[in-house]
């Protein structure tokens, strides 16, 4: 009998670097086929997921904006950047057999769904995975914000948010070797310590709606599927 999974529904953040692989910059295929994998290997025990994936491989509208592109114009072309993450991620998922629908916040039915939230719950209990793309549709919105704003439209038991380290940590554990990984955390530590996990408006969500945050490491092979069974390396982000 295998073991049974701690959470039903869970709405997983990956940041659009998580994608580069050892590239620079863009989509390396073979990274983002890993964290398919990863994925389907979850996906395969009976979770539902939905998943938000960032854009700041391709284009990050804040260094835009501070380069001299409009705010509100720089935000939009990252909101497209998420699109074409999406897009990346649902080919190497279908490679792998599984079901899966790209929902953009904005209009563009021509390569994906619009998102509609009753639409997108559905597709998630028919045990697709949805992508939800282009951020809230809004400028001035972070890909964390729109994960927490997804996670709660949807909700889900557990937003995950899969990093390059496997958890928080008191400071940066790659310049720092004495960094503390912490194993849990109350939402109002995260707030007022400024721990930068997630954008304080995403974090206060959650906390609204008591949802817990898990942070993980999405490059080692088998965490998130370790994670989802309440084992594996995290850090619990929660009351």
């Amino acid at each position: 009998m295998s073991a049974k999974l701690k959470y039903n529904r869970v709405l997983l953040k990956i940041s659009g670097e998580a994608l580069m692989g050892e590239q620079s910059f863009g989509i390396d295929v073979v990274t983002t086929s890993r964290i398919a994998k990863e994925i389907a290997a979850a996906k395969e025990r009976g979770l539902e997921i939905g998943l938000v994936i960032g854009g700041g491989n391709i284009f990050r509208g804040l260094s835009a904006s501070a380069a001299g592109i409009e705010r509100t114009t720089a935000d939009y072309m990252g909101m497209l950047a998420t699109v074409m993450n999406a897009l990346a991620m649902q080919s190497e998922l279908e490679k792998l057999g599984l079901d899966t629908r790209v929902m953009s916040a904005i209009p563009m039915t021509t390569v994906c769904e619009p998102y509609i939230r009753r639409r997108a719950s559905r597709h998630m209990e028919k045990g697709r995975i949805v992508i939800f793309a282009a951020g809230t549709g809004n400028p001035f919105f972070t890909t964390d914000t729109a994960a927490a704003l997804r996670a709660a439209e949807m909700g889900c038991d557990a937003l995950l948010k899969g990093t390059m380290v496997d958890g928080v940590y008191d400071k940066d554990p790659k310049t720092n070797k004495d960094a503390k990984r912490y194993d849990k955390l109350s939402y109002l530590t995260v707030i007022n310590e400024d721990l930068k996990v997630m954008d304080a408006s995403a974090v206060t969500l959650m906390r609204e709606n008591k949802i817990p945050i898990i942070v993980f490491s999405i490059q080692e092979k088998g965490r998130f599927e370790r994670v989802m069974l309440g084992e594996g390396v995290s850090t619990i982000i929660a009351t």
